[in-house]
C-alpha cells in the first residue's frame, strides 16, 4: 500500500525479556495496537530462540518485509526487531553499548541468529548481553541481508548507550569507524526528544527515531514514528533514512522531564539536580 500515514512502534521486548509482561504475546501486541491506532509494532527479541518460534508459528508474511497475525483480518503489522546489548572492550575502557537491529525478513534474522550464536549466549535473554562490538553487530546483519539496518538505542543513557556518559563515545565514528556510513538513524530515548537532539550539530545527518521501549502492553506507543510511506519493511525505513518533512512526519513524545535520565539524580535520596547544578558540583 503506497503513500499511507503509518504510525510504527520499533522497540518493544517480549516475554523473554527481564523484566517483561508475560501478557506481551503477539496476540496481545495486535490487539492493543488497533486499540491505540498504531500501524507497524516491532517484534522485539528476535534472537530469542523461543520467540522467533513464535513468530514463525503465529505470523505470516502480509507486505513485503511486513507480518500478520494468521488466519486474522487485523490492519496491525509487525516488523523483524531486536535490541542487543553489547558489553566490551575498546580504546582503553569497558563500553556499554545498546542497538536496535532490523530484519527485512525471518530468514534474515536466522542468519543473524545463527551468527550470534556462534559469538555467545542469545538463550538466556530476549535482549542478548553479548560481548561482541556493535560494528561488528551491523556487519552481522548486513551479510545476512544488505536491507538490514541498525540504531542506536537510546543513544544518552548513561550507562548502556552510544552516548553515555559512563560507557560511550564522544563521535559515532569512534564506534562504528569504516561502518558509520551505514548508520542513518538514531534513537532519542524516553529522556530526551528530538528537539534537544537537534542542537548538536554533528548529529544533524541522522534522523531521530522515537520508540517505546515498552515492557507491558499499556505503554506501547508512549514514543512513536509517524510516517507518509509505502506499507513496506523499505517503505518505512526509506522514509527514516530521508529525514523528508514529508515522508518523516513527526514523533509521538513521552515528556522527557519524565524520564529516568532527563536529569541527574537518586531516586532514593530524592535528589534531582540540573544540568547547572551538577556542574557546581563538579559531577
Amino acid at each position: 500500500m503506497r503513500g499511507m500515514k503509518i504510525i510504527a512502534d520499533l522497540h518493544i521486548h517480549s516475554p523473554y525479556s527481564r523484566a517483561v509482561s508475560k501478557e506481551m504475546t503477539l496476540e496481545n501486541l495486535d490487539h492493543w495496537a488497533r486499540l491505540k491506532g498504531i500501524t507497524v509494532m516491532g517484534t522485539g527479541d528476535f534472537t530469542h530462540p523461543a520467540w522467533i518460534r513464535e513468530i514463525k508459528a503465529k505470523l505470516e508474511v502480509a507486505e513485503a518485509g511486513l507480518y500478520k497475525l494468521k488466519a486474522k483480518d487485523s490492519k496491525v503489522r509487525f516488523l523483524l526487531t531486536v535490541e542487543i546489548s553489547s558489553i566490551y572492550y575498546k580504546g582503553g575502557r569497558v563500553r556499554r553499548i545498546h542497538s536496535l537491529v532490523f530484519a527485512p525478513s525471518i530468514e534474515a534474522s536466522e542468519k543473524i541468529n545463527a551468527a550470534l550464536n556462534v559469538r555467545g549466549n542469545i538463550k538466556s535473554d530476549g535482549r542478548p548481553i553479548l560481548g561482541i562490538d556493535p560494528k561488528d553487530i551491523l556487519k552481522i546483519a548486513l551479510d545476512a541481508d544488505p536491507q538490514c539496518a541498525l540504531v542506536p538505542a537510546h543513544i544518552w543513557t548513561p550507562w548502556f548507550a552510544l552516548f553515555g556518559s559512563k560507557s560511550g563515545f564522544e563521535r559515532i565514528e569512534e564506534c562504528f569507524e569504516e561502518y558509520t556510513k551505514h548508520i542513518f538513524a538514531l534513537e532519542t530515548g524516553l529522556s530526551s526528544d528530538p528537539a534537544m537532539n537537534w542542537r548538536v550539530s554533528a548529529l544533524d545527518h541522522f534522523a531521530f527515531i522515537s520508540n517505546s521501549d515498552s515492557h507491558s502492553l499499556r505503554r506501547i506507543g508512549r514514543e512513536a514514528n509517524i510516517l507518509d510511506a509505502d506499507l513496506s519493511y523499505r517503505g518505512i525505513m526509506d522514509a527514516i533514512r530521508s529525514r523528508d518533512p514529508k515522508q518523516f512526519l513527526s514523533t509521538v513524545e513521552f515528556f522527557p522531564e519524565e524520564g529516568m535520565y532527563h536529569f541527574d539524580g537518586h531516586r532514593v535520596c530524592s535528589a534531582r539536580l540540573t544540568p547547572e547544578e551538577t556542574k557546581k558540583l563538579h559531577n
